[in-house]
């Protein structure tokens, strides 16, 4: 009697998708086919560490079905972002040579005095920088003594600008070398303008304002005005001690002519005072005329100085 031989079984390894072997109990297609067991199928992973194959497993099955999907807005952004530093670092490493413009050409030399004060005069009400360029290129650098009248809204210009545009001191200087433009200048109210903006000004700007202010002093208006002014002594003596040797001597003969003259005419600080900052003014460095100029002023405040009547005493 025959027995009833249950079919063999074949054991095949096929590849999974998620693990790298995987073995199971298939049946083979000669015999008939057996019930299928109660107990669930068996799989085994072939990984170099078991004990975590389940973690391992399950992990992966996250990130295999459950990938983070970013939404438009942030993978536009990054993208912008990324975009934008490629962009910053690309101009960042790259240089260019870009040429700089052309500055603008000067104004012409205008040797025609009267021609040039015209036409300065016309663009002082539509381009007042341009103006004083032009009065600077052509008249400065050779400055004749021979001069036509410079108009007076010209002049009152000039000295309105002298502590805001650098070019008025030096126009106003070249003018003042010239007896009949130092009067305009006196006419017009330079004398004042000097004085209250002299504190503004330093280095060479000074020099050339204290220049032209002791020039309109050797007229006798321009003398009065220096003498009536009360800011007058007060300025010089800060001018004497703030600035260089040159704008010091200046300063001590717009000083000299103060107390040179009558004093019934102009407001001045009592002499020992100025004399006191006059010794301190020669201690510092200063020209040879300078110090010709300052040991005349001193003799003359202590001529002045002894020649004050004592205060009468009451008992």
């Amino acid at each position: 009697m025959k027995t009833h031989q249950q079919p063999k079984l074949k054991t095949q390894l096929f590849s999974c998708g998620f693990f790298r072997h995987c073995a199971q109990t298939v049946l083979s297609p000669t015999g008939a086919t057996p019930p299928l067991p109660h107990t669930p199928p068996t799989f085994q992973c072939e990984s170099s560490t078991s004990s975590s194959s389940s973690t391992t497993s399950q992990s992966f099955t996250q990130w295999r079905f459950s990938p983070p999907t970013p939404t438009p807005n942030t993978a536009t952004a990054t993208t912008t972002t990324n975009n934008t530093n490629n962009l910053i670092k690309t101009n960042t490493n790259t240089s260019f040579n870009v040429p700089l413009p052309p500055p603008p050409p000067l104004p012409p030399q205008i040797h025609n005095l009267q021609e040039l004060f015209h036409i300065s005069e016309l663009q002082l009400t539509t381009d007042p920088a341009s103006a004083l360029q032009l009065l600077e290129r052509s008249l400065v650098p050779n400055p004749p003594q021979d001069q036509p009248p410079c108009p007076p809204n010209l002049m009152h210009a000039l000295t309105r600008n002298l502590a805001l545009a650098k070019p008025a001191t030096k126009i106003l200087f070249a003018l003042c070398l010239s007896d009949v433009n130092r009067r305009v200048a006196v006419e017009t109210g330079a004398v004042s303008a000097v004085i209250e903006a002299a504190l503004e000004l330093d280095g060479a700007p000074s020099e050339r304002a204290l220049a032209a202010l002791e020039l309109m002093c050797t007229l006798p208006d321009g003398a009065h005005e220096v003498r009536a002014h009360a800011l007058a002594v007060p300025v010089m003596v800060t001018m004497m001690g703030k600035t260089a040797a040159r704008a010091k001597e200046y300063a001590i003969g717009v000083l000299a002519v103060v107390y040179g003259g009558s004093t019934s005419d102009h407001h001045t600080a009592p002499p020992e005072e100025v004399a006191r900052a006059v010794e301190l003014a020669l201690q510092g460095e200063c020209s040879p005329r300078a110090r010709r100029k300052g040991a005349q002023l001193l003799k003359t405040l202590k001529q002045l100085s002894e020649a004050e009547p004592l205060p009468l005493d009451n008992n």
